[in-house]
């Protein structure tokens, strides 16, 4: 069930309904300083370290630069993950205890937010994963989607696919909340988005592969 009808959920995470994705895989972190610095020969993050996430990547440099990269190093087709795919990652999967946030009803236990993160970026893996045994997926930085935004989910594909218009310029998804972000804001159903030359020091991204490009 994609969306939240919860008292304190936003319009954009309306109407709940049902989608059903197919088999895939997801990066068990988000993608590191040092995935990209290897890749791009170039580190842009405000917070530097080679094990925290890689930020300040807009989404055109993902999707027009590093990932035609890394399908020539590895011959597979690596992709942002359909906003679908990913909420229903972030949730659990199948093996979902339904949690307020992404593996626990306590943010401090599986997120790096606005009250524990310092005001910077953590490196990967330090919290707890989530049921999928996925790490950070509430806090420490907001996720590129390959989804165009959609200001509810009225006429939203049900099969995980990516949801794409006409216009290439449209504004894109991200998920998953940051560092700076309150508790309200890390649930995986909150979303949000920006134009895809965006750069900002709280969103990075995380990989998707299909399932049978194993």
């Amino acid at each position: 069930m994609m969306g939240s009808d919860d008292e304190d959920a936003f319009d954009v995470e309306k109407p709940v309904h049902t989608v059903t994705v197919p088999d895939f895989y997801i990066g068990k972190y988000a993608v590191t300083q040092a995935i990209w610095k290897k890749l791009m020969s170039n580190n842009p993050s405000r917070f530097k370290g080679k094990n925290r996430p890689v930020e300040k990547v807009s989404w055109n440099t993902i999707t027009q630069e590093f990932l035609p990269k890394l399908k020539e190093l590895k011959g597979k087709e690596y992709n942002l993950p359909s906003e679908a795919i990913w909420e229903f990652a972030a949730k659990g999967g199948t093996l979902s205890k339904g949690y307020k946030y992404a593996g626990s009803n306590d943010l401090h236990e599986v997120g790096w937010y606005y009250y524990n993160s310092h005001e910077e970026t953590k490196p990967i893996g330090l919290k707890a994963p989530n049921e999928l045994n996925l790490y950070d997926m509430s806090g420490n930085v907001y996720e590129w989607c390959l989804d165009h935004w959609h200001d509810n989910y009225n006429n939203a594909p049900n099969n995980g696919s990516v949801w794409i218009d006409i216009n290439e310029d449209e504004s894109r998804v991200f998920r998953g909340s940051s560092w700076l972000a309150l508790q309200h804001y890390c649930r995986p159903t909150y979303r949000i988005n920006y134009h895809p030359y965006y750069i900002y020091y709280a969103v990075g991204f995380r990989l998707f592969l299909p399932y049978n490009q194993k």
